[in-house]
């Protein structure tokens, strides 16, 4: 299945953009983020904390739809 993949943040820097398509056989957000680690290796020294798919938070053991347009956030620090 084909999904949008958008980085927020450090993950943003760490893949070197913003959104790609990826096309995959990940059945949850959780898989699909190991799949992206395995691409952009700068991603392994990152714990993602959340996870959106269509513009709604969402688990990490959600099921992905062909069509999706998952968002993943890393830790955020703040005060």
């Amino acid at each position: 299945m084909s999904i949008i993949v958008r980085y927020f943040a450090a993950f943003r820097e760490a893949a070197g953009l913003a959104e790609e398509h990826v096309d995959t056989t990940a059945a949850t957000p959780a898989a699909l983020f190991a799949e992206c680690v395995a691409r952009h290796s700068a991603l392994e020294r990152y714990t993602a904390s959340l996870v959106a798919i269509n513009d709604e938070m969402a688990g990490w053991e959600s099921e992905l739809s062909d069509g999706d347009e998952v968002l993943f956030f890393p830790p955020v620090a703040g005060g």
